[in-house]
Formats: C-alpha cells, structure tokens, sequence
C-alpha cells in the first residue's frame, strides 16, 4: 500500500497542502522552502502510532509542541489538520483514509488536543470524534484512536502500516566516531549513530542477503571493492562493517566503517533502508556526498528497489543530475514555492509549459531546478 493523497493545513511552512503522491515522489525547492518539513508530516503520522512510549503527545512534545507546528502565516487559525489517502496504488481509489485535527492545550499535562479524528474504508465512515464518549470524558482527545488498541481493531490496519515508515538522514561522522561520542542516541536514531546495531539487530540470514545485495552494487560504483562483510570485535564484542579491496597491500587489504567515505557509508544507508521496508521511506537529499555519475544513477536504482520491496519512497533533494533520468514523469515531482504567505506545494505536470521542454530534449532536472533558483544568488560572489 501507499500514501496516494496528503492533505495539510496550518503545517509549518504551509497554509495548505492537497497533493497526488506517486509510488516515487521527488520534492524539490529552494533552500529553506520546507522540504525537510514536508517530509516530517509522515514522520508524526508514524509517532502518533507508536504504542511503546510513543503517542500523539509525545509526538506534538518532541516538535516543540503545537504552536512551534502551526504556520507562522495563519496567525487565526489554531486547528492544525492532516488527512492521507492509502491505496494499493498511485491510481486506485482509496482504502483508507484517515484524518486527524488538533489544537494546543493549555493544560500542563499535555500537549494538545484533538478536534477531530476521522477514519473511513472506502466509503464507510468508521470513526468520527470526537463522539459521545468524549463529550463524557474530555481527557480521552489527548490521545488519537490508533495509538489505543481497545478502540482501533476496525481498522488497526492503518496503525501497522504508518509503524514502518522510516526515515534515514545518515551522518557518516556518527558512525565513525559513534564509540568515541557516546551520546544519547535521538529516538528512532533518523542519522544513523546506531545503524550497525540496528544491521546487527537483524536475523544473520537476512543481514547475509541484505549486505549482498548492496555489496553488488557497491561493486559497480567502487570496482576495486572485493567484499563487504558484517563481523563482530572479538574483544569488545561491537558490530562492524568490513570491506576488503582488491590489489592492496596486503596489509591494509581490510577496511571498517571508520576508514569508509562518507559516500560509501550513506550509500549503505540508503539501500539498507529500502531492502528492510515494505511501507514508505522517506530519503532527505541522498545525493549528498556521492560521485555525480552515481548521484546520476539514484533515481533508477531508488525506483528498482522500491519496487522489489513494493514500499513508496519520498525524496528531497537540490540535485539537477539526481532528476536526470529520462523515465521520471513530471507527477513524480513536487515544486515547493515559498512566499510571503507560506509555501506552496504544486504539482510539477501543473505547470502547463513542462511538456513543451521536456518534448524539446530538457530533463526533468534541468527544468524544475531553475525554478528554485533565487533571482539574488549571483550577489553572494560580492559578499565582503
């Protein structure tokens, strides 16, 4: 299943959202447009879900609470409201759709509370609070339906869905210098300071297959890599990866995830978060660190694992060559355009002269990256 239709308002940096999703979805805009944020509203659906110290309220806490979400540019509005469409596919009518509206609390035990929760099958309206046992219990729109298993076995489907969307923004220092640093990890670690733990964590027959998989494609874009391997420090009983290179000395012929650059080591983060998902996962600019001629080679090999996996993948990026590839149709891509008022999220095939260039020979890179360019950028080479 995917999430085929995202409506928002009052999130952020948008008054409104109301999009099509595609099982590949490109996000592009300039900086500061609200790309990362866009991509956070499927981060909450997955924290409000959460049923082991997780939950609607923590969900609102851990963003600041409910005026640090609201758009800065409905000052009057205070209801924040997001509702998805979950379908087999892009084009199929909806399965589920499941909304949900929230205001700030005033009260210090919580953060928020709920306007409304609604949920449908179809075309069956299942659930719609707030109902008669709200009215004679307030205290229960603290808490959403799908974070309460007595309530939501009619349609606990969704919970299980939203569960596994994942979310991995690497940072490659994190993993080099994760004994050296021993911070507290962020929950759900989203860059990837306890990623070996969490390859470490999986079955050895599945993790044999899973580093396989991306040892093979490692092999094409570093050719002198031999083998990529899991092992375990004898002494110290840590997890760690392990390539071995052909043609070295023999001597330094071993290296572990402190000696890889920072491209390999995101490169390994990516692919890890799209064989272990069968839902959405959500990729913030992959491109960061990466050789252009793999940067160029992204799109296709995002899309061919999705697809083997059969999960929906939402990608920020800045990058022209990542959008390179012939085969993205222009519905694939999401144009974030800010203004005074908020951002707005339009819809790449909306724009009625794409046709015309792509027709002409342009990417879709080329075409959607021009219009995020700022009109001042040349006057940064005058900064003093």
């Amino acid at each position: 299943m995917i999430i085929n239709k995202l409506i928002a308002k009052n999130w952020r940096n948008f008054q409104l959202i109301d999009v099509p999703l595609r099982e590949r979805q490109f996000i592009v805009g300039p900086n500061a447009s609200g790309k990362s944020n866009l991509l956070d509203i499927f981060r909450f659906l997955r924290d409000i879900v959460k049923v082991d110290g997780g939950g609607f309220q923590k969900a609102v806490k851990d963003r600041g609470g409910v005026s640090n979400i609201q758009c800065l540019a409905t000052q009057n509005v205070t209801e924040v409201a997001l509702e998805i469409h979950i379908a087999e596919t892009s084009c199929s009518s909806a399965t589920w759709r499941y909304g949900i509206g929230f205001r700030r609390e005033t009260r210090e035990d919580c953060d928020a509370y709920l306007t409304h929760e609604r949920v449908w099958q179809e075309d069956q309206l299942l659930l719609d609070r707030p109902d008669a046992d709200d009215t004679e219990d307030p205290d229960r729109l603290t808490q959403t339906a799908l974070e309460q298993s007595a309530t939501n076995a009619k349609f606990r489907e969704i919970g299980k869905f939203l569960r596994n969307i994942t979310y991995l923004h690497l940072v490659p220092q994190f993993i080099r210098y994760a004994d050296k640093i021993q911070g507290k990890i962020i929950e759900d670690d989203p860059f990837g300071q306890g990623f070996l733990h969490r390859v470490a964590s999986v079955h050895p027959s599945t993790r044999r297959s899973r580093l396989k998989k991306i040892e093979h494609t490692l092999k094409i874009a570093i050719p002198q890599l031999e083998k990529l391997e899991f092992v375990h420090d004898k002494n110290t009983g840590h997890p760690h990866l392990q390539a071995r290179y052909e043609h070295w000395n023999s001597t330094q012929a071993v290296h572990q995830e402190e000696q890889f650059s920072d491209g390999m080591l995101r490169l390994i983060g990516l692919m890890w978060s799209l064989l272990e998902n069968d839902s959405i996962v959500l990729l913030e600019e992959p491109e960061l660190s990466l050789n252009l001629g793999i940067v160029a080679q992204l799109a296709p090999l995002i899309s061919r694992m999705g697809r083997d996996r059969q999960c929906q993948m939402l990608v920020s990026t800045q990058s022209d060559v990542l959008l390179k590839e012939g085969c993205i149709d222009s519905s694939e891509v999401h144009l974030l355009l800010p203004a005074n008022e908020g951002t707005t999220v339009m819809p790449f095939s909306d724009f009625v002269e794409v046709g015309a260039l792509l027709e002409n020979g342009f990417t879709i890179g080329e075409v959607v990256l021009s219009r995020t360019r700022s009109e001042k950028v040349e006057m940064l080479s005058l900064v003093e």
